[in-house]
């Protein structure tokens, strides 16, 4: 197995991706088996995917949007036209696509795309290495309860929901044969070279806690019986400032995440991160997961800093797992906390060199991060870093 990653910021969609294609037929030994693709909103979806179509022929390819630019192994690379290819060359494995709009039932969705996917890598009833999801922001949970309905807890689900440079809902999600923004795309991959994966968070525990007394979806509230903003706006010292009672709160609460306990990995607690992103008018705490009554939230603190350092220790987490040598990898890292460390990206490239050496890989920025943590189980979560490292060999 070999990878290759390339990047433009061509204005040109056509010129940009045939150029990234150039690129990456230079550095893999042959065609590529499988090709991920991640570009701006600014990148139009019919030439985009009417490129990608002659470009790749009859070789899979999937992606989505991605908050203002990408990341690779040559640099952070924002502006308003930038796109992002990954390559896999493994003629040994197999690779498959599936795409299908959520229409009423994102568990539907996911359960058609998943099966899409497993059908095209050509060989039914053999279990994928892993499933790499990209799905439009809003139902996460539902699209992976319906991955699950079709293979189950043991295979890794690992991706990020498509995101724009504003959160105004113009993220694309766009496969062989596929394009839309309200969509689930599922790839499949039986891999020969070995996988890894690792998914955490550059936040730490503090010693406030509170059980869900009433939620309703992605609607927190009560904490302990009393208005969840209330609660939360007690424990930062009025991070919630004048959203307090009420409004949009996201860049107020990027450094304050509400975690969920999943586990342990080397005697330490993991946890899953949810991300408040406004105020109701009655006190409750809108947020990019689901939760529900009887969970117990941790309120957690990050810092500037722990987040551009993290990418590079979960990178080394991931690659420590890894049997044989690494050939690349591919990285999730939550947008959120791309836009609050902004001015520091390039150090989290760096961060990301020093724990893969010389290697290539394609970095996204997602408005919702998946992957599987310790007990096996996969996940949707915010302000989250998941990092794939695959090796040339199993």
């Amino acid at each position: 197995m070999s990878l290759a990653s390339a990047w433009s910021d061509d204005p040109d969609t056509t010129r940009a991706l045939s150029a990234c294609w150039e690129d990456l037929a230079r550095k893999l030994p042959g065609p590529p088996s499988l090709v991920l693709v991640y570009g701006t909103e600014a990148h139009g979806l019919s030439e985009l995917s009417a490129t990608m179509q002659e470009l790749a022929g009859a070789v899979p390819w999937a992606g989505g949007t991605s908050c203002r630019g990408v990341m690779t192994e040559e640099g952070f690379h924002q502006g308003k036209h930038v796109v992002g290819m990954l390559g896999i060359y493994d003629p040994q494995g197999a690779y498959g696509v599936g795409a299908c709009a959520k229409g009423g039932s994102a568990r539907n969705a996911g359960v058609e795309a998943t099966n899409q996917a497993l059908n095209a890598t050509g060989r039914p009833g053999e279990r994928p290495t892993l499933l790499w999801l990209v799905s439009s922001p809003g139902d996460e949970e539902r699209v992976l309860s319906g991955i699950r309905e079709v293979v189950g807890e043991r295979v890794p689900v690992v991706g990020g929901s498509s995101a724009d440079a504003s959160v105004r809902g113009r993220w694309l999600q766009y496969a062989a044969g596929h394009q839309g923004n309200n969509s689930v795309v599922v790839v499949a991959m039986i891999s020969h070279g070995g996988l890894a994966s690792h998914f955490h968070s550059g936040y730490q525990p503090t010693t406030l806690r509170a059980t869900v007394t009433a939620a309703r979806g992605r609607t927190l509230l009560r904490l302990d019986g009393e208005p969840a903003a209330q609660v939360y706006d007690r424990w930062t010292q009025g991070a919630l400032g004048d959203s307090a009672e009420g409004g949009p709160a996201l860049m107020r609460t990027t450094l304050h995440p509400l975690g969920r306990a999943v586990g342990e990995v080397s005697h330490l607690q993991t946890y899953l991160l949810s991300h408040p992103e406004s105020v109701t008018e009655d006190g409750g705490l809108n947020l990019f997961t689901n939760v529900r009554e009887g969970d117990e939230l941790v309120l957690m603190e990050g810092s500037p800093q722990s987040l551009v350092s993290r990418a590079g220790r979960v990178a080394q987490v991931a690659q420590e797992e890894l049997q044989g040598p690494m050939a690349g990898a591919l990285v999730t890292y939550c947008a959120g906390c791309m836009l609050t460390v902004n001015e520091d990206m390039p150090a989290v490239v760096t961060s990301l060199r020093q724990a893969m050496p010389d290697k290539p890989f394609l970095g996204v920025f997602t408005f919702g991060e998946q992957g599987c943590f310790p007990d096996g189980r996969s996940r949707h979560g915010n302000l989250m870093i998941s990092v794939v490292c695959m090796s040339e060999v199993q």
